[in-house]
Formats: structure tokens, sequence, C-alpha cells
């Protein structure tokens, strides 16, 4: 479906990423982690189409992306940023129906209003659609983005193939029963043949949602495999220079860390390298 090969961007004299390979399948879970200033969003926006790489290429459904119009890549992702600036009174209903109200998708009105009310039901916003947008909280507000990018979801579902769901930091701000909430509607997405590429900060969420975590560590992947093959002691001292042992759950391979047990590391520490 979605190919990176060999993606670097340049920014200010130095590599945000470099040498990055991905491949993104229908049905595909897939979470992304690394500390801060790693390049996950910078991945993000290059696997998008939002930016293009200096080097490397990304190939979707065969083509280049960088040829693609914007009304095609409209219909084939839906991309959850990780903030957006909303300075007019909409309401959340009209934020939603955002999503859907975009030339690439001709649906007819009561088509684009039943699409709204199951993204408001999918989030929890129904007893909010007529609030206005800058009256919610930071979590609400989050929601109320996610909605619109549900609707485009969906209306890409009526003009072709499944589409690919981006998400950069969906659960950030909200609580726990929303974050699951959250996951749970995006692996709705992979089992009905889509896929979705997420950006996580927990990676307790990330090992027991994904069936893939991609790290990125100074802008380089550093592992990209199954959650137990991925979460190890070394990854976490390498990467998150934190030393701390991971379990696993009695039910299934899942790994889980827990971060109260986690001793910080200096630089000066001397941690093992799985490069």
């Amino acid at each position: 479906m979605l190919t990176a090969d060999s993606i670097g961007v340049r920014r200010g004299g130095r590599w945000l990423l470099k040498d990055v390979s991905v491949d993104v399948a229908p049905g595909a879970r897939i979470a992304i982690l690394g500390p801060n200033g790693a390049g996950k969003s910078t991945l993000l926006k290059v696997l998008t189409g939002e930016m293009a790489p200096d080097q490397g290429q990304v190939v979707l459904d065969g083509v280049d992306m960088a040829g693609l119009a914007r009304p095609v890549l409209a219909r084939r992702r839906a991309v959850l940023p990780q903030a957006s600036v909303l300075t007019f009174p909409f309401t959340v209903r009209e934020v939603a129906a955002l999503g859907v109200s975009v030339p690439a998708f001709p649906l007819e009105r009561r088509a684009q209003a039943r699409l709204v009310d199951r993204a408001l039901s999918a989030v929890g916003l129904q007893a909010l659609s007529e609030a206005t947008f800058d009256t919610l909280s930071g979590g609400e507000k989050q929601r109320a983005q996610l909605a619109r990018v549900l609707c485009q979801l969906w209306a890409c579902e009526t003009q072709g193939p499944m589409p690919l769901l981006f998400l950069d930091e969906p659960t950030a701000s909200q609580d726990l029963a929303q974050q699951l909430a959250i996951l749970q509607v995006a692996g709705d997405h992979a089992r009905r043949g889509g896929a979705v590429v997420s950006i996580l900060h927990d990676i307790n969420l990330a090992a027991a949602w994904a069936d893939r975590i991609l790290v990125l560590s100074r802008g380089q992947l550093y592992a990209d495999g199954a959650p137990a093959a991925v979460v190890t002691s070394a990854m976490l001292e390498d990467v998150f220079r934190v030393r701390l042992s991971p379990g696993a759950l009695p039910a299934g391979p899942v790994p889980f860390v827990l971060p109260q047990t986690a001793v910080r590391l200096d630089e000066t520490d001397v941690v093992s390298s799985a490069f």
C-alpha cells in the first residue's frame, strides 16, 4: 500500500531523518516510538505527503506520492496532526463536518450528516455537538478534530480502496478511558482492511495496541518489529536512556514497563548498542 525507501530530511544543516525505510501494508497497526526530537512527526509528515523528503521516495499504490494531486491524497489517507488551531466559533458538529465537505467527496447532505453523527458517537462527543470549539477542554478539542478525521476516513472508503489513517499523538491529552476508545476506533479501521500509523509516547499503550513498533532515535530507525522483540532493556537504555527491565503479560507476549522502577541514565553512562 505505502512504501518509504531511504527517506532523508535535512533542515538547518542537520538530518532530521536519515535513511529511514518503512512499509505499510493493509491491516497494519503500527506505532512509532522515540524520545522528543527523534524525528517521529517529521516521518509522519513525509509518509502523509505533507512534507517532501530531501532524499528517498515515498510510493503509494505504486505511484510516487510527490506526483499525486491533493484530491487524490484526500481520498487515500486521513491525518490527525499533533495540534490544530481553530480561531472561528465553529460548533463541534461543524468541525467534524469539515472532514466530508471537501470537493474530493461528492456526498449528498444526508450521507454527510450520517457520517458526522457516526464520528461524534465514536469519539463520545454527541452531547457536545452544538458546543463551540473554543469552549472545549484540550482533550475534547483533540477528539473533535479526530471526529473530523474519521469523517474524512469514512468518506474515503466510499471513494475507492481502504484508506490509511495517520495519528500524531492521539492519546496525549486524553484520560485512560478515552485513550482506549481512540485506539479501539483505530484498531477497528485496521481490522476492516485499512492501515493505521500512530505516534505514541506511552510504551505500554503502544505494546498493547500495535502489532508492529517502529523506534526512532536521532533521526534513524533503531528498531522495527513486534512489540515483544522491540521493547527490550537494551532499547530502553539506548534510546530513552533509562535502565528498566520490561515484564510480560501472562496472557501473551505483550511487554510492559513500570516507569516507577526506572533509573534515568546520565550522558556519561555507558549503555549497550543495538546498531
